[in-house]
């Protein structure tokens, strides 16, 4: 988002065994270490991080037959870019998916129909507590629908590399998701070429400012800001918004809440200062339009999220990472 504050000090290991030493040496730091991998899912308080950061620039990449390993630090798309190249298929619609390797399994994350936990394998873990380093399968990440997992908002595990099993194919997975069919000229369901459905995957994220560009301030944001709210029960008074069964309950779209309590794209350029608005493509993305601060961002997720509660009686909350700030 281009706002937060200054750090105490920054450490960048570039090697997996770098990362074990720094992190040791860190045993003793609790709260005062932070880890991070691309940091696009971070809002930063004004006043920064006074303690350590530990950037993860690690860059080992490995293609053996259909199995490829990711260090944490790799850029995402690199690794899609160099699949696809490959001939393999299976994440090509995770496309253009800002951040590095090590963020995906903390947040299952998805798009187009396809997720992270579709095609991992296994990672290599490092425990904070114990100072250990371990594999772990799928099964011990506690992913859920709701871009859950053990990892997220907790410090203790680190993500050290990934696995991922993937298929050598010239087609893709069965296209489920309408948008990205109709895009590619082919009936939901069908299957493309993986460097097409990529392409079509790039277009339909920039029309929506969801490919990072440093001249378009639609894409000066954390992505997606709030949560789709997951309920027991739906109030009446949002009766109407779209929902889908899951395990953990009743979910709702968050964008058309934020959209039908007035809070149209765009909407911000009139409120406070006019440096933070919402994304003029869609509702889900608080945007920094040049000069916002975290202050800025706080009080406009704040008056959005006071916003739908009056309106529906749900509750957001935030999908991005906050250090050291809270609304």
């Amino acid at each position: 988002m281009r706002v937060g504050g200054p750090i105490g000090r920054l450490q960048i290991p570039e090697t997996t065994a770098h990362a074990v030493e720094l992190l040791r040496e860190h045993a003793d730091g609790g709260d005062s270490l932070l880890v991070m991998g691309g940091g696009s899912n971070l809002v930063v308080a004004d006043s920064g991080w006074p303690g350590t950061v530990i950037k993860m620039a690690t860059s080992q990449l490995a293609i053996d037959g259909d199995r490829v390993t990711a260090d944490a630090g790799v850029e995402w798309d690199h690794v899609v870019r160099t699949t696809i190249a490959e001939g393999l298929s299976g994440i090509e619609a995770l496309s253009g998916v800002p951040g590095s390797v090590g963020g995906t399994p903390v947040q299952n994350v998805g798009a187009y129909g396809a997720l992270t936990s579709d095609v991992l394998e296994s990672l290599h873990v490092y425990d904070r507590e114990t100072g250990s380093v371990e594999r772990w399968l799928p099964e011990r990440c506690g992913f859920g629908p709701h871009r859950t997992s053990v990892f997220k908002r907790n410090p203790r595990w680190v993500v050290l590399d990934v696995t991922l099993r993937l298929r050598r194919a010239d087609r893709s997975n069965p296209i489920t998701y309408a948008d990205l069919a109709h895009a590619l000229g082919i009936e939901a369901g069908q299957t493309a070429a993986p460097a097409d459905v990529r392409e079509a995957v790039l277009s339909l994220r920039r029309k929506r400012g969801m490919v990072l560009d440093p001249d378009d301030h639609d894409t000066w944001s954390v992505g997606s800001f709030f949560l789709n709210p997951v309920l027991a029960e739906v109030p009446e008074a949002a009766s109407e918004c779209p929902q889908h069964v899951v395990s953990e309950g009743i979910k709702l779209s968050a964008a058309w809440l934020i959209h039908r309590s007035g809070f149209a794209p765009g909407y911000g350029g009139d409120w406070g200062n006019g440096n933070v608005t919402l994304s003029s493509r869609h509702t889900l993305a608080i945007t920094n339009r040049g000069g916002a601060t975290t202050d800025d961002v706080m009080k406009f997720a704040a008056h959005i999220r006071g916003g739908v509660e009056d309106r529906f009686g749900v509750r957001l909350s935030p999908e991005c990472d906050l250090i050291n700030c809270s609304f």
